[in-house]
């Protein structure tokens, strides 16, 4: 992680779960680190959790990644005030408990899509006019799910209904995004970290723990796998890292 340090990253989604337990261990690892979530008092909060000589490189911003206005304003803003993004980690995902074939479900579905997809793919369009701006080496991390490689069906659990539909998409967007990076001409990494479940705000749904019905992953665990990718030296790009929790049955 040398390379990053007093480097600019951000984090969206970073109020708790995987992206809090990044942002603070971003900060950690010596770089600039800016918090973006809807919940940004939460987000704010984390400062507390780091060391006090550290806590001057952790910024809390408020984005709602579903709102393509937000996002650019914000990242316009974190490259005027820190001097570009190095890296970006989009982490903000939601899950909507609804059916493909219910009847009323257009809001669920839509803020699924507006967020794991599109929120992703405007977040990465806003901080690489950043990164190709100041033209130096810098890293995007999408953060996929192993639904975003297999469909899994349990009738011990509730529907996943789009949210398989918004990883797959996030799949082919990492290889798509691979591809226009090269063809730029800049030295941009582009990472799926795909994880099994993790312990969060987003496992416990429908009055049902779904880390008591499989074994479970911890944020710090996505968290120390963002450091490695990002620690890579620059010839290495890890392309796509799948983490499950031992005894992981799918």
């Amino acid at each position: 992680m040398e390379q990053w340090k007093n480097r600019v990253a951000v984090v969206t989604g970073a109020s708790s779960g995987i992206g809090a337990a990044i942002a603070k261990d971003l900060v950690k690892a010596g770089m600039v680190t800016i918090a973006l979530a809807r919940r940004v008092q939460k987000a704010e909060e984390l400062k507390k959790e780091l060391p006090e000589n550290l806590r001057h490189n952790f910024h809390a911003m408020k984005c709602d990644v579903s709102k393509e206005e937000e996002i650019i304003d914000t990242f316009a803003k974190i490259d005027s005030q820190f001097n570009g993004i190095d890296v970006l980690i989009n982490n903000a995902g939601v899950a909507r408990n609804t059916k493909l074939i219910k009847h009323d479900n257009s809001v669920p579905v839509r803020e699924v899509m507006d967020t794991n997809v599109l929120g992703l793919v405007f977040c990465t369009r806003e901080a690489y006019k950043s990164m190709e701006k100041h033209g130096r080496n810098s890293h995007v991390v999408h953060i996929n799910s192993l639904l975003g490689h297999h469909i899994i069906f349990s009738t011990q659990m509730p529907s996943f209904n789009m949210y398989p539909a918004s990883k797959f998409a996030v799949t082919a967007i990492t290889e798509i995004h691979r591809q226009e990076f090269i063809r730029s001409k800049h030295h941009i990494k582009v990472t799926s970290v795909s994880p099994g479940l993790v312990r969060s705000e987003m496992t416990q749904r429908d009055g049902i723990d779904l880390t008591s019905l499989m074994p479970s992953l911890e944020a710090e665990d996505i968290s120390q796998s963002i450091l490695y990718v990002l620690g890579t030296p620059p010839h290495v790009q890890v392309h796509e890292l799948t983490i499950k929790p031992f005894g992981e049955m799918f």
